[in-house]
């Protein structure tokens, strides 16, 4: 039933697809993003589907199957009558043409759509309430150890303080971080010959996910190494390789990636940071904002503007800039560096800060690979792994965020029952824990194509546009489970909720990966 569902959605993506090259062929894409991106969302549920039917079918377990049949019954409602790009952002079949082809596809899947599914619901929602998850095996040993040992950590070690050092504001404590470091946390993906584990991007999802489900301070902690180590394992030269990357993978250096600028968001073209040359040394001149563990790092990736007489990406360089370790006290103690925080709603455990530059020296051999010019086309080959990586975040989120709120359901007693007994409740549960199954197999599937060694913006962009919205929604739905206790900052799922929504703004905003879709997919690139 799925399969000739499956085949159904395909055909209406690719008809969606043709209605906007038809469209796109008399304006251009930016005066048509509502289409663009109303047809980035249809691919995007279509992979979902594809993923879910694939991990259905390796598990038969009666959860799975019901995870599977509730995902293609509201994934193929959704491409049908309306799917959500925002809270109050909906594409509809006709707002591409589609009105046709949309009854097309609800005819072809009428044995899923003409369903009440309620029984579904309820029944997935009792699977859960008597500890019956489905299926996360990725038939592999070591991989599924690998899982059960971060996720041991973190019971151990996040999750018992996680909440007391968001309310406080903490950094994560060094402690922490040691104890992370001695897991490999940083070094997942850093090659073996570098001192890192040279494992996959696959290992890298589940590290973050379990990690994040603790807290997303703990799991974003290693983005910041992910960046950097991609950075230089793939562009630096040999002494930078040997330089930085042992360092990064044992956790004695904590990098930080120095790239936004104050009004100048995904534009990078636009940067104005100015990097000179001053006897041995390179000069910095320039602001950068929403730096994350901008004082506690000992290393910047610095993006800067060393050609200033080539326009846009062109002369862009990517430096590699190191700093003392700041403190409480002096958390910028280099000449010429300052900056202040950024208080944030959530997110916390590292802290954003705004950074000024005012002459601030770094070596002679800053030069990421010791090319000028070449710092934007290297920034963008680390932006599949980090995208996949967030996607890897948004799940532990949103798992964390169906966790409390099945543990208050579960607990919260109203006349005279659990409150899980009730039907808009287990709803939530249930429709929680299908959007989580999906994000994560979409991330894996994304991280798995990265690690065959293709170019994966457009898997990359799905993984990170469909686990953001799930962590989210995820979110929002166990904070209403929580009612009024929700709303109080003692129940953890208000930093849940605050922690879920910067994933839909960082490593580009769900309107920019929208954007990468649509181009890369009228492009013929997958």
């Amino acid at each position: 039933m799925t399969a000739q569902a499956l085949e159904a959605a395909r055909r209406y993506r690719d008809a969606a697809r043709a209605a906007l090259a038809a469209r796109l062929a008399e304006r251009k894409i930016d005066t048509e993003q509502r289409a663009a991106h109303g047809f980035a969302w249809v691919a995007t549920t279509v992979a979902a589907l594809e993923a879910i039917h694939d991990w259905a079918a390796r598990d038969t377990a009666p959860v799975d199957a019901l995870v599977a049949r509730l995902a293609f019954q509201e994934g193929l409602a959704q491409l049908v009558g309306g799917l959500p790009m925002g809270q109050n952002e909906l594409f509809r079949p006709a707002d591409l043409g589609l009105a046709a082809e949309a009854r097309a596809l609800a005819d072809a899947s009428a044995d899923l759509l003409d369903v009440d599914a309620a029984e579904d619901r309820r029944a997935l929602a009792d699977h859960l309430a008597a500890g019956d998850w489905p299926s996360e095996t990725l038939h592999d040993a070591d991989l599924d150890a690998i899982r059960d040992q971060f996720r041991r950590f973190t019971d151990a070690e996040i999750l018992p303080h996680a909440h007391r050092w968001h309310l406080a504001n903490d950094l994560i404590p060094d402690e922490t971080v040691a104890a992370m470091a001695d897991l490999g946390t940083f070094g997942v993906c850093i090659p073996e010959s570098y001192g890192g584990l040279g494992l996959s991007k696959l290992v890298m999802c589940i590290v973050t996910e379990e990690l994040s489900r603790g807290w997303i301070g703990a799991g974003s902690l290693g983005t910041r190494s992910e960046i950097a180590g991609e950075l230089i394992a793939s562009g630096g030269t040999e002494a930078q390789k040997a330089e930085w990357l042992p360092r990064i993978a044992s956790g004695e250096v904590l990098p930080t990636a120095v790239f936004t600028e104050p009004d100048v968001g995904s534009d990078l073209g636009s940067l104005g940071t100015r990097a000179r040359r001053d006897g041995d040394a390179w000069r910095i001149d320039g602001a950068k904002t929403w730096i994350t563990h901008a004082a506690r790092s000992d290393l910047m990736t610095l993006l800067a503007r060393t050609l200033p007489d080539a326009k846009g990406y062109a002369g862009l360089s990517m430096l590699l800039v190191p700093k003392p370790r700041g403190t409480e006290a002096d958390p910028f103690p280099a000449e010429g560096m300052s900056g202040g925080e950024i208080e944030v709603l959530g997110y916390r455990g590292m802290r954003e800060y705004a950074l000024s530059f005012d002459g601030m020296a770094a070596p002679a051999d800053a030069h990421l690979g010791g090319e000028e010019g070449q710092g934007f086309k290297q920034l963008m080959r680390t932006f599949e792994g980090a995208r996949i990586q967030t996607a890897a975040r948004a799940v532990g989120v949103a798992r964390r965020a169906l966790e409390l709120g099945l543990s208050y359901a579960q607990d919260r007693k109203q006349f005279g029952r659990a409150i899980l007994a009730f039907p808009r409740v287990a709803d939530k549960i249930a429709m929680s824990l299908v959007d989580l199954i999906a994000a994560r197999e979409l991330t894996y599937a994304a991280a798995s194509a990265k690690d065959s060694g293709k170019r994966c913006d457009i898997e990359a962009g799905m993984a990170k546009l469909l686990a953001a919205r799930t962590a989210w929604s995820n979110a929002d739905a166990a904070l209403q489970i929580h009612g009024g206790n929700g709303y109080a900052l003692e129940f953890e799922i208000s930093r849940i909720l605050c922690d879920a929504r910067i994933l839909n703004i960082f490593e580009g905003a769900a309107e920019i990966q929208a954007q990468v879709i649509a181009r890369g997919l009228l492009e013929g690139r997958n």
